[in-house]
């Protein structure tokens, strides 16, 4: 497991599989935190993304630490590969957020955001991000089987 400390605004944490080619990366530039799925055989950086997903809004995460009375905005972000290295999870402060499948070429994330049409041609399924329980404890009992 890769495991970055962080205060939101700020943060990269890139995590490759051990089965060429994907990465997966985690970043906030400002605004928000995205996880993108990547192929790292592609030329350019914009090729190499396959998927993203927004994990959070940072004004939002200000908000809700004010609320719960949070004395420091420092946050945990960590990726955990599958065995096979073709599922990746998104851990933020230890609960899952995020989970790429690249077998089956899909998302999921507890935000389902962003959503696009499938344009024709299309491999990965971008219709839908919603969260799936039943993916996070597949990829879970796996690690520990």
């Amino acid at each position: 497991m890769q495991s970055l400390s962080f205060t939101p605004g700020r943060a990269f944490l890139s995590s490759n599989s051990t089965t060429a080619p994907w990465t997966v990366v985690f970043e906030d530039e400002g605004l928000a935190g995205y996880f993108y799925a990547c192929d790292r055989s592609q030329q350019t950086h914009d090729e190499s993304i396959l998927d993203a997903m927004l994990i959070y809004n940072v004004a939002a995460l200000a908000t809700s630490d004010l609320e719960l009375e949070r004395p420091e905005p420092q946050r945990i972000a960590s990726v955990e590969w599958s065995r096979d290295g073709l599922q990746a999870v998104l851990y933020l402060d230890g609960t899952p957020q995020a989970l790429f499948d690249f077998q089956a070429r899909c998302g999921y994330c507890r935000m389902n955001f962003p959503n696009f049409l499938n344009d024709q041609g299309d491999t990965w399924r971008k219709s839908s991000h919603a969260w799936s329980e039943e993916a996070l404890q597949r990829f879970e009992s796996a690690l520990y089987a």
